[in-house]
């Protein structure tokens, strides 16, 4: 009984396994905007959806939103420009651009279906030597954040979340191998985290040509995410974000692509 037993859970096991990697072949599909294969299992629509869901839980997170008005116009105004002046327009998201309060953490973000978010604390520091809004470093932020929802990057986290999550369990049915399974997703999610990271760069200054802005003032950004980072900052290897030093090279290969 013991031995059929085990012979039935390795069957039942390898089925889970095998329903896992067919589903996942049959959700591939190719990105218009970065050329890449990727395994999508959200429709833009659900995309939409999960983002303006979850976009009142992420300000609150930050202290909700900044209240000055001018402020915001100014962010709503280059988003637009970005979004109505580049191959964003086409993507039929519903991007809304929002001004966060928080004045210590210096981030910006977005969710799926176009809803991005960039902190006071970045927002202030994207300043020339005057101490004046610099508009260009500006649109370099939101042209990335923009990047991150055409590169389709949270929904196919989540997709590989669900094949993990099914791989895991077949395995753990199989055969004690489980947390090897979990282990393997989560080091293939740290690795695409970075490349993801590197393709809205270069989504960002296709964006900001595009658009009208001069690229160049991406560097800048990066610079200040540096500076922010301290000396004691995360080796690159450990972070699910590529070293600024390696992202300005990027960018710059970007720059000479696109111009």
């Amino acid at each position: 009984m013991r031995r059929g037993s085990f012979k039935t859970r390795i069957i039942i096991g390898l089925a889970i396994v095998s329903f896992a990697y067919l589903r996942k072949c049959s959700q591939q599909t190719t990105n218009p905007y970065t050329g890449k294969v990727q395994s999508i299992s959200l429709s833009p629509q659900q995309e939409i959806a999960i983002g303006l869901q979850q976009a009142p839980a992420m300000a609150q997170q930050h202290g909700g939103l900044f209240p000055n008005e001018n402020y915001q116009k100014i962010v709503d105004h280059i988003g637009q420009k970005l979004v109505n002046n580049s191959i964003a327009k086409e993507s039929g998201y519903q991007y809304e651009f929002h001004l966060l309060k928080d004045p210590q953490t210096i981030n910006a973000f977005a969710l799926p279906g176009g809803q991005i978010f960039i902190t006071f604390a970045l927002f202030s520091r994207l300043t020339d030597e005057k101490g004046n809004l610099n508009k260009d470093m500006l649109a370099g932020v939101l042209g990335h954040e923009i990047g991150h929802v055409l590169g389709k990057h949270s929904n196919e986290r989540i997709t590989d979340a669900n094949f993990w999550k099914l791989l895991t369990m077949g395995a753990s049915v199989g055969a004690d191998l489980g947390q090897i399974a979990n282990s393997i997703g989560q080091q293939t999610l740290l690795k695409n985290g970075r490349g993801d990271e590197l393709e809205s760069d270069e989504l960002g200054v296709r964006l900001m040509i595009e658009a009208g802005y001069n690229p160049i003032y991406l560097i800048n950004v990066m610079k200040i995410l540096k500076a922010a980072a301290g000396p004691n900052r995360v080796p690159e290897f450990q972070s699910t974000h590529p070293d600024p030093e390696n992202r300005i090279e990027k960018i710059k290969d970007a720059i000479e692509k696109y111009s």
